[in-house]
């Protein structure tokens, strides 16, 4: 789990670059994310002062459910997507697996809609990555959708500004992009 040089991680530019490559390495290999997120672009995405991404998502037929506004599983999956972005802007390679998420449902997207989906670093150990996550309309005056936190399990890897030690600590936790075999059965399919 290395973290991109000085230079790299005050550069956007390379931030978003690093965390679009993230995403392209995963997205095949994730069937949920390739259905539901097919359309999703990356806005934006910066290292410091804090890691933050932000993407923007239409809101198609398959994103709502039998009422017409958007499905509680696809809000959970942005966040747990959105969350290992955030972790990604952070310099990870791997981005884990996912140990908690909470999902807060506001108001109500429909189809039409077009969502911004915003998550930040909140605080980023070395074995755990803690992540808030805000959906909102894009338009209406910003109408917040759904809020949500995520926690992921990084790996032993080295704290945010340490160096890595070794081979060991570049591996990673696991995650979709196929990461370390540390990952225990069970443990998969947590997010990116």
């Amino acid at each position: 789990m290395t973290e991109p040089t000085t230079a790299a991680a005050a550069d956007p530019a390379a931030v978003l670059a690093h965390v679009e490559q993230h995403w392209a390495a995963m997205q095949p290999h994730s069937p949920v994310y390739d259905f539901f997120f097919a359309e999703l672009a990356l806005v934006s995405a910066v290292a410091a002062p804090q890691a933050r991404v932000v993407a923007r998502l239409p809101v198609r037929a398959r994103h709502v459910n039998s009422k017409g506004g958007l499905h509680g599983a696809v809000s959970a999956a942005l966040v747990d997507w959105a969350g290992g972005m955030a972790l990604a802007a952070s310099g990870l390679h791997a981005t884990g697996v996912s140990v908690d998420i909470h999902v807060s449902y506001v108001a109500a997207a429909r189809e039409r809609d077009e969502l911004e989906v915003e998550a930040w670093v909140v605080r980023r150990g070395r074995t755990l990555g803690f992540t808030g996550v805000e959906i909102r309309k894009v338009g209406d005056g910003g109408a917040v959708v759904a809020t949500g936190s995520h926690t992921k399990f990084i790996g032993g890897g080295p704290k945010p500004g340490e160096a890595a030690r070794g081979e060991a600590a570049a591996g990673g936790a696991g995650d979709d992009a196929g990461g370390s075999a540390r990952v225990t059965a069970g443990a998969e399919g947590g997010g990116p």
